[in-house]
């Protein structure tokens, strides 16, 4: 069975990772990045409008 993931990319630091969606608040709760504490909503995270939309369809 394929895991769904979501990427995402901090604008701040550049960082790039990812997470499953149920790992994740939902695209407009209030989230950090691993790598620089940079906050903002979920959503300005995802990498891609794909991810923004698996995101939404699992949270």
């Amino acid at each position: 069975m394929d895991e769904t993931f979501v990427r995402l990319f901090c604008p701040d630091c550049r960082k790039t990772w990812e997470r499953k969606p149920a790992d994740l608040p939902a695209h407009s709760a209030e989230f950090e990045c691993d790598g620089c504490a940079a906050e903002g909503r979920t959503a300005e995270f995802t990498r891609t409008d794909h991810d923004l939309a698996v995101l939404k369809q699992f949270r």
